[in-house]
């Protein structure tokens, strides 16, 4: 027996579903602005998971253009049918609601290649994808009540899928409005037949502090339903803000071949205050059916710290839990970039990376040159030795991403008739600059320099030497200002480098020789 520590994949991995496909089990999470995109992890034992690909990873599946942070790509749903994988998502644009839409996306293999979307003609978001017994296929999701009786009602619908068409046919049923009344954003809805009755999962109360998770059945797969007495069957609602885990919802079945039910969801570990700078992560908890109904977290009604996996042996080796510790080196499927491929500015060399400058900068909603990692720890180190020839007003530098208007930088900037290299700190913070501190470093313009964010809890330390000299700190910023708490959105931050002209025309490329995650015990 092995246990599975939570959260399953720490760091912002929102909205995770899974399928098994014989003693394989397969799961994604949402990415939203970032590329590639849809990650897909796969393992066999439910404890150790490997991310093996993503189903978005070429420019011509999507377009995210112009597309702001915390828009993008929204709850993905992934199944397994006759040999073929099938997915279905949504992908959102916040200022231009004519364009996205939900789409299916198919592939043989679950590390890629993925097909190009097939636009489904359908409104709302958080759609899924059911594969019944007798051959049918059922598509639904959710959106706003068509005759709503109170604010932010959504209501679940279902309608036939032409498998071969891959079309919607026949008529249209809407099943579920949530399990209580006025209860907000009823969504992530999920079908199952088990026994010969029809379940459907669904998350409500939003995703935040009040997201919980519902069940309801059926005798048809268009019901009508039937909500359980007992609903909502898990939430951490009633555990108040300073619970370990809040916002657990947005569930996912699978049943392993043993028998036994699993489920995977979503939650948030707050700290330093109600501060989630993580985001929503990846957790498991364990599933017993009991009169006709799933009891979530049997005998302790939470998400647990630690699950017992009867059925899982030894981690296997090279294959751990979360993410890796040290080197970051550029085939690591950590890395993303913002809406198009790294490969348009940057190339691989040895341990790190070209990145040729781009005049955008990371307050554009558009794809400047940055390459970032997911921040999965609390306490970590974050260091990158850069080295470049920097023009007047050229920045390389370090980031801890949340969105376009709030983020922190640490960079070497360039500027005429300057001998010593300059290092400055920067908050954006809803969109206005402050600049928090600055060093000047001996040195030639061209020689390495590493920069470091030191997280411990919400304070992120930036710090910066010459590569054979101790940093130096150029300030210390609070985290509390930084997670989407403070700022609304979605997502988790994400730690980077980064190198702009900041607008100016440039043939100016930057050197990262070198970037290191080493979370702290």
């Amino acid at each position: 027996m092995t246990v599975a520590r939570n959260p399953l994949l720490p760091g912002c991995y929102p909205d995770p579903t899974i399928c098994r496909v014989g003693e394989d089990y397969y799961l994604v999470t949402s990415t939203f602005e970032y590329f590639p995109g849809l990650p897909v992890f796969r393992s066999r034992d439910l404890v150790s998971w490997e991310q093996i690909g993503h189903v978005v990873d070429r420019p011509g599946q999507l377009d995210f253009d112009g597309i702001a942070s915390s828009g993008g790509l929204y709850a993905p749903t992934l199944r397994h049918h006759d040999g073929v994988f099938w997915l279905v998502c949504t992908l959102v644009d916040q200022q231009d609601d004519t364009r996205g839409g939900n789409f299916l996306m198919t592939a043989t293999d679950p590390a890629g290649p993925w097909s190009d979307p097939g636009w489904l003609d359908v409104e709302g978001i958080d759609p899924s994808i059911f594969f019944d017994d007798d051959g049918r296929v059922w598509m639904h999701g959710t959106r706003p009540a068509r005759e709503p009786e109170w604010h932010d009602q959504t209501e679940v619908w279902v309608r036939e899928l032409d498998p071969e068409t891959k079309k919607l046919v026949g008529p249209e049923h809407v099943i579920w409005n949530g399990a209580l009344r006025n209860v907000v954003w009823a969504e992530a809805p999920h079908l199952y037949k088990v026994d010969g009755t029809y379940y459907l999962l669904a998350a409500e109360g939003g995703t935040e502090f009040h997201h919980a998770v519902s069940i309801a059945r059926a005798d048809s797969v268009t019901g009508p339903y039937l909500g359980n007495k007992g609903n909502p069957i898990l939430t951490h609602r009633h555990l108040g803000r300073g619970s370990d885990v809040v916002g657990a919802g947005h569930a996912d079945l699978v049943q392993a071949a043993d028998g036994s039910w699993w489920a995977t969801l979503l939650g948030m570990r707050p700290y330093g205050g109600y501060h989630y700078n993580l985001g929503r992560e990846t957790f498991l908890v364990p599933v017993v059916w009991e009169d006709g109904w799933p009891v979530f977290a049997p005998g302790v009604g939470r998400v647990p710290d630690e699950v017992e996996v009867p059925f899982a042996g030894q981690v296997r080796p090279g294959v751990a839990q979360g993410s890796g510790s040290g080197v970051v080196r550029p085939d690591d499927l950590r890395w993303t970039s913002l809406r198009r491929p790294a490969a348009e500015f940057s190339s691989a060399r040895g341990d790190g990376w070209d990145l040729r400058m781009r005049p955008s900068t990371l307050g554009d909603p558009v794809t400047p040159a940055f390459l970032g990692v997911r921040q999965q720890h609390k306490d970590v180190d974050v260091r990158a030795t850069v080295r470049a020839a920097l023009g007047a007003g050229e920045d390389v530098g370090l980031t801890v991403r949340q969105s376009e208007d709030d983020h922190v930088r640490v960079f070497v900037t360039g500027a005429d008739g300057e001998k010593e290299r300059r290092v400055v700190a920067v908050h954006r913070q809803g969109g206005i600059e402050t600049t928090l501190g600055e060093l000047s470093l001996a040195g030639g313009a061209a020689e390495p320099v590493t920069l470091t964010v030191s997280a411990r809890g919400q304070d992120y330390s930036l710090l910066a030497g010459a590569a054979d000299e101790e940093p130096a700190t150029v300030a210390v910023v609070d985290g509390r200002a930084l997670d989407s708490v403070a700022t609304g959105g979605f997502l988790g931050l994400w730690i980077g480098v980064y190198a702009t002209s900041n607008g100016r025309p440039t043939a100016t490329i930057a050197r990262v020789e070198r970037f290191e995650y080493v979370p702290v015990a």
